[in-house]
């Protein structure tokens, strides 16, 4: 019985261990990974992308692993409109190409930590990049003295470490999970899931400052019990994010 639990526990971590490889103990944590989807309801190909990314997210539950969801506007003109498309998100996709030194925009995209592209919905690629980024050390650290809800707006009062003129910090209003019902374009008749939509992006230039005050007004509609705030600190010369943290609405 024993030799027949063990084959079994085997060949369950045999079957499994792509998480265990790539994912390992939150001890072994020294970095972060910021993962940027571009995607769309109307791109036919994102839909593996989004369900990639959502199980990324499940396998690294209380990691430094955080994930943005960015619905792009320009496939909007094949016959769906996007609800959370935003002509903002496809600008910042465009600045990466020419931080990444691109031919052109396209999706689906992800971006992990500013600096590592690849097709959303590579996922041995995906999984390299999460694990070099949990295990390099970050440079800048990024924390929160005070965090404050007031009068629908967020305020913050923050401290950067070694911050630099073209740092910024930015703060993204994410919708936990959402859900949509297609009904023209290249995914008619599909219902999509969608995981961390970004509602809003709030930049912040630092200015070479380390320590500063915010008060960002809260996206409309947003809903606290099925939303969270990722904030986190990009170079905005070459494109690297330099830190990531989330910020806990729970305790306000």
């Amino acid at each position: 019985m024993k030799a027949l639990i063990f084959s079994f526990l085997l060949a369950f971590v045999l079957l499994t261990g792509t998480a265990f490889t790539y994912f390992k103990s939150v001890e072994a944590d020294k970095g972060f990974a910021l993962i940027e989807l571009f995607t769309s309801e109307g791109c036919s190909s994102c839909p593996p992308a989004d369900a990639l990314v959502a199980k990324i997210g499940r396998e690294t539950v209380n990691r430094p692993v955080f994930i943005l969801s960015f619905h792009v506007d320009y496939w909007n003109r094949l016959g769906w409109k996007d609800l959370y498309s935003k002509a903002e998100y496809s600008a910042r996709q465009k600045r990466y190409t020419g931080w990444m030194h691109l031919s052109s925009a396209y999706t689906p995209q992800i971006v992990v930590n500013g600096k590592t592209e690849l097709i959303g919905s590579n996922e041995k690629a995906l999984r390299r990049a999460i694990t070099a980024g949990l295990t390099n050390t970050s440079t800048v650290n990024l924390t929160f003295k005070q965090v404050n809800l007031s009068r629908q707006k967020l305020q913050l009062q923050y401290e950067v470490s070694n911050a630099t003129d073209n740092y910024a910090l930015n703060v993204a209003f994410l919708q936990n999970n959402a859900q949509t019902q297609v009904k023209a374009g290249e995914n008619a008749g599909k219902v999509l899931p969608h995981t961390n939509v970004v509602r809003e992006l709030k930049t912040i230039p630092l200015n070479g400052h380390q320590i500063g005050t915010a008060a960002i007004p809260l996206p409309s509609n947003f809903n606290l019990k099925d939303g969270r705030v990722v904030s986190f600190i990009q170079d905005m010369s070459t494109g690297k994010i330099m830190a990531a943290k989330e910020i806990q609405l729970s305790a306000i």
